[in-house]
């Protein structure tokens, strides 16, 4: 992967949607699951424990990627997992 730049967007919903840098980084880096997300674009993903919640929860992180640099666009968490994970393994 080239190297990584976070756009604001996705930096902003870090806070806003309560998901720690951490787990994003390792969706980036062990992701579950890797599905098209439109041109140029990939969706990560990976479930984990939020802490927060309490629960299992699917982490979505959606990059773009350029010549140069693989942009994280914005990340967003949730609760529907077998949704977006359908025909995977439990």
């Amino acid at each position: 992967m080239n190297p990584i730049r976070w756009s604001d967007h996705a930096l902003g919903n870090l806070g806003e949607r309560e998901i720690d840098r951490s787990e994003v980084d390792l969706t980036l880096q062990s992701p579950e699951a890797v599905v098209p997300g439109g041109p140029a674009r990939e969706v990560y993903m990976r479930r984990y424990l939020d802490r927060m919640l309490e629960q299992e929860m699917l982490l979505r992180v959606v990059v773009e990627h350029a010549e140069s640099e693989t942009v994280v666009v914005t990340a967003y968490k949730t609760s529907q997992i077998s949704r977006y994970l359908k025909g995977m393994r439990p």
